[in-house]
């Protein structure tokens, strides 16, 4: 974990010290400001919107650390930067708590491409996605959901990550993801977007 990962971490972890959300941050000016960022990000967190991610079933821990990069633009858009440049402390707790509220999303309606979803699945195995974002890649703590977030924005954060431009706890996804190919990396958003196969679920 490089310096500035774990001063972000350090700094998250101090900001979780406080146990609840302040009374203040569920009234109404909270509810419109939350629902201005559901315009973009969508409907009870699923976004339908190109290369938006979907926030829905997010751990609060690390929907909290990516507002935190985001207030001190470390990383994400320049909109998003912008967004939350004006956010207090108490904001972060509060919109992180909202956001590991909503639902996860669902997979998508469109059956994914067999081959593409074994090669995925094999990708993920090898490199071992599953001990940090749990086997069924819910996430936890400080590590994102994957299973059913949108796979261009999938496919973008890791080739961000492959490249070694997206900033992290340190350079564990770095490791992972760099020297694969990007036919690779787009199998295995495939395989995330997808998981589980339903059709392969017995009823």
């Amino acid at each position: 974990m490089t310096g500035g990962a774990r001063s972000a971490a350090a700094a998250v972890l101090a900001l979780t010290a406080a146990a609840s959300v302040p009374a203040g941050a569920q009234g109404e000016d909270f509810a419109a400001r939350f629902a201005a960022c559901l315009a973009c990000h969508g409907e009870n967190g699923r976004s339908t919107t190109a290369l938006v991610p979907s926030l829905g079933g997010q751990p609060a821990f690390f929907a909290m650390t990516q507002l935190f990069l985001l207030r001190d633009g470390r990383r994400g858009e320049p909109v998003m930067i912008e967004q939350a440049r004006s956010m207090t402390n108490d904001d972060l707790r509060a919109f992180s708590a909202a956001i590991a509220g909503l639902p996860p999303p669902e997979p998508p309606a469109q059956a994914p491409d067999a081959d593409r979803f074994e090669r995925g699945r094999a990708l993920a195995t090898r490199h071992r996605c599953g001990v940090c974002h749990n086997p069924d890649f819910s996430g936890r703590e400080q590590m994102p959901r994957l299973a059913n977030q949108r796979e261009d924005y999938l496919l973008k954060s890791m080739r961000e990550f492959a490249s070694g431009r997206r900033i992290g706890y340190g350079a564990a996804m770095t490791q992972e993801l760099a020297g694969l190919a990007d036919e690779a990396l787009a199998d295995l958003a495939h395989f995330l977007a997808h998981f589980p196969d339903r059709r392969r679920i017995p009823q």
